[in-house]
């Protein structure tokens, strides 16, 4: 298959710290793949870097077009959709407002566009008109990755989005994940949890102090190579 996304030699440096040391990696349009490590491992420099969030050194090819000289802003304007740790959301602007500002310019468009994610996240459509402030931690993450899905995306970058849910929620995230993977949008999922990540994502990749140590099908990766991703020295 002919690579979406394509990354070479991909590496970031925080105040003469290595973040992230000669990352490569392919996703073809519509695949998903987990990005899985231990807090430190890189997981988050390397979204940040593929959307240039993070000054960076490498190649990032996006659809065949190398961007890795494009601010984010045009990086978003290719494709590329992206999911912040944190649930950053505009806290004092309603749910739907949320949604709306990240749309398309077309009005028609942007109004199909709110109504798929709250057809996605039916919490979000009975608050619709509320602040986003007075979500629940689970509906804001929610409506962050409404957010993100309002650009209409051909690859999105999830940094970490179970984090601090509860079992249910975040059960209720990854199908979520899974339903917008299933029409065809590439997915770039980084996580902690392996089981969750593992659990919609047929391919893996494994950072180690910000350096590959496997990337291939999740068929592939014994409990032994896991646990040396997370805990091996």
């Amino acid at each position: 298959m002919t690579a979406l996304l394509s990354v070479e030699g991909l590496s970031v440096v925080y105040g003469g710290a290595l973040a992230l040391d000669g990352v490569s990696l392919t996703l073809a349009a519509g695949e998903t793949m987990a990005v899985l490590g231990a807090n430190g491992a890189g997981k988050s420099s390397l979204l940040k870097a593929i959307l240039g969030l993070v000054p960076a050194s490498g190649v990032v090819r996006f659809a065949g077009e190398d961007v890795a000289a494009l601010p984010t802003e045009r990086r978003v304007g290719r494709g590329l959709g992206y999911v912040p740790e944190g649930r950053r959301v505009f806290a004092g602007m309603s749910v739907r407002d949320n949604l709306e500002v990240a749309g398309l310019s077309d009005r028609r468009a942007r109004a199909q566009d709110v109504a798929r994610i709250f057809a996605l996240f039916p919490d979000l459509a009975r608050k619709s008109g509320e602040a986003a402030w007075r979500l629940s931690g689970g509906q804001q993450q929610m409506l962050s990755f409404g957010r993100a899905l309002m650009g209409r995306p051909r690859l999105l970058l999830l940094d970490e989005p179970s984090l601090g849910l509860s079992p249910k929620l975040a059960a209720e995230l990854f199908a979520a994940i899974q339903a917008v993977a299933n029409t065809g949008t590439a997915v770039l999922v980084a996580e902690q949890s392996a089981a969750r990540a593992l659990s919609i994502a047929p391919r893996a990749l494994l950072l180690r102090l910000g350096r590959v140590v496997r990337d291939g099908p999740v068929g592939d990766l014994s409990a032994t190579v896991l646990h040396d991703a997370f805990f091996g020295l």
